[in-house]
């Protein structure tokens, strides 16, 4: 079985960051990609950025400019580094990971939640 535990979510105010990170563990052949999902209450999750093993990232519009992932492929863990902080940004931020142990599967994580004050 695979894991993947997220951490580094809290309260904040607006402007402020936070660094979330995320390890994945068990047996792993290869992941690819790695993403952080968010969800607020009401709305759907959302992808707000993704990283493959090539280095290529993707980021949701409207954490362009302000939110950074980055991976470390040897430690099977992803960061989003997360400044400027916006009170829209509060939601429960969930890790992904497409995990190839002989087959492609995907896994989450149990979420860590972000509040943003204004």
């Amino acid at each position: 079985q695979v894991q993947l535990v997220e951490s580094g979510g809290g309260l904040v105010q607006a402007g402020g960051s936070l660094r979330l990170s995320c390890v994945a563990s068990g047996t792993i052949f290869s992941i690819n990609p790695m993403a952080w999902y968010r969800q607020a209450p009401g709305k759907q999750r959302e992808l707000v950025a993704r990283i493959f093993n090539s280095g290529t990232t993707n980021y949701a519009d409207s954490v362009k400019g302000r939110f950074t992932i980055s991976r470390v492929n040897a430690k099977n863990t992803v960061y989003l580094q997360m400044n400027s902080l916006k009170p829209e940004d509060t939601a429960v931020y969930y890790c992904y990971a497409r995990v190839y142990r002989g087959a492609w599967d995907d896994y989450w994580g149990q979420g860590t939640q972000v509040t943003v004050s204004s």
